[in-house]
């Protein structure tokens, strides 16, 4: 029985692929990741630059993708490493990824509830959406859905820090704390509490988030300018917690309730999804759907190709 002052590595078994396909797998990742990149950073310059999108909304927008490329690049690079080499990772550096993964994720959800609010004032209380989303209240809100997720995922860690381990292989692409729970000789108990509260914590968001939009469609229902307005900037919000609700629920649902039984190809597509398809689909969606946001990036593209 080792224990974790023994354990300085740990082994990432999601990896069998055969030399040709890791190689293919390289390639495509390594072109999947540079165009995560290139939308977010592209959507976060057009909006740093440019002073008329400096409004709550597009401040929301340029926060949910800097947590894109935060958690990005949590794993993409340590993921690309690996497939030319051994898929190891050292113990500080699997608590480190893990807390970068797990916090850009609750952050994800932050922002999300955060941007369902800034739509709820601006078409429920049109008239106060100024005195409401002021600058520095803004700023105050921003600072809170950083911190908070960093905060969780801080206490989260911080309980498996130095538990007692009966071993070191770690059957996923990247660490996780849940998988590293698993490996522990006795059950973490302060763990296991931290992590309820932080589920239910973040449950409590999706829950302020159906509330907000219940409000929303009432509202868009009587009124075909608040439609207009819904279509225009609500349906990206919408897409993009859709899309990232239902990755983030297979991965969990999976890591908690999966069955053996299931392909691996399968299971690294589940366990990856949330940080493939949302940072990707993200840009896009605000990109083509927003027109003032879409009006400026196409200006600053057009700039750059006549220069």
């Amino acid at each position: 029985m080792e224990n974790a002052s023994h354990v300085t590595v740990f082994t990432l078994s999601g990896l069998n692929f055969t030399f040709e396909q890791r190689i293919v797998l390289f390639l495509l990742t390594s072109l999947w990741y540079l165009m995560i990149l290139g939308g977010n950073i592209t959507l976060v310059f057009v909006i740093v630059i440019d002073k008329n999108l400096h409004e709550p909304m597009y401040i929301f927008l340029c926060n949910l993708c800097i947590n894109a490329l935060y958690g990005t690049v949590g794993f993409y690079p340590k993921f690309l490493l690996d497939l030319l080499s051994s898929h190891v990772i050292s113990y500080g550096g699997c608590m480190l990824q893990g807390f970068v993964i797990h916090s850009s994720t609750c952050g994800d959800f932050s922002i999300l509830a955060l941007m369902a609010y800034d739509r709820y004032v601006a078409i429920c209380r049109p008239l106060a959406y100024h005195s409401v989303m002021t600058k520095q209240r803004v700023s105050i809100f921003v600072f809170f859905t950083w911190l908070i997720p960093l905060y969780c995922m801080f206490m989260n860690t911080a309980t498996i820090l130095h538990i007692e381990l009966c071993g070191s292989n770690i059957n996923r692409l990247y660490c996780v704390n849940w998988m590293i729970t698993r490996l522990a000789c006795s059950p973490p108990l302060a763990n296991t509490a931290v992590t309820y509260m932080n589920l239910l914590f973040y449950f409590g968001h999706f829950v302020f988030i159906l509330w907000s939009y219940m409000f929303l469609i009432r509202q868009c229902i009587s009124s075909k300018e608040n439609h207009g307005k819904f279509m225009q900037t609500c349906l990206p919000h919408l897409i993009s917690l859709v899309t990232f609700t239902i990755a983030v629920l297979l991965d969990l649902l999976y890591m908690r309730f999966g069955s053996p039984a299931v392909s691996q190809n399968l299971s690294n597509f589940m366990a990856t999804e949330f940080l493939l398809i949302p940072p990707f689909v993200n840009p896009l969606i605000y990109g083509f759907k927003l027109t003032k946001l879409r009006n400026k990036m196409w200006n600053f593209v057009y700039k750059k190709g006549n220069l």
